[in-house]
């Protein structure tokens, strides 16, 4: 089941990556911020390919937990700029786009399987089936 679990994380973080890496130059001309939004798509594909790899080199509960933490607030992203306009943050720029897209739908889609089965992994890496106890019976006192 870990092993499973670690290649549906690792698949949907690479599923995430690839989209960002090729919707990042597009991104480019999203105008505001002092940081580029075709630079935040960029780190996004690196960040969520590092912890699909970490996850599958060593299946631990902080890599679990950083692969959850990057799948979820991926999704929690493309859902608030899909659907309200928040403008500009600080040096993030307005990345609002309420239109909805065949790369959208895979990006969701390979962050919510890595986000179940990270959440999954999370729950039950380090857990091990412990051996029934056996019950001895005393032997009687002459």
């Amino acid at each position: 089941m870990g092993l499973v679990l670690r290649v549906l994380v690792a698949a949907g973080l690479a599923v995430d990556a690839v989209v960002h890496w090729r919707f990042a130059p597009q991104m480019k001309y999203v105008p505001g911020g002092t940081i580029h939004a075709d630079t935040i798509f960029y780190v996004q594909a690196v960040v969520a390919g590092t912890a699909g790899l970490l996850v599958l080199a060593h299946a631990r509960r902080w890599t679990y937990a950083l692969a959850l933490f990057v799948a979820a607030s991926a999704i929690g992203a493309l859902l608030l700029y899909f659907s309200v306009d928040v403008g500009t943050l600080g040096p993030i720029p307005n990345m609002h786009d309420p239109v909805w897209y065949a790369q959208k739908t895979q990006s969701v889609a390979g962050e919510g399987v890595a986000a179940l089965a990270a959440l999954a992994g999370l729950l039950t890496v380090g857990r091990r089936e412990r051996p029934a106890v056996e019950r001895r019976v005393p032997e009687r006192v002459r």
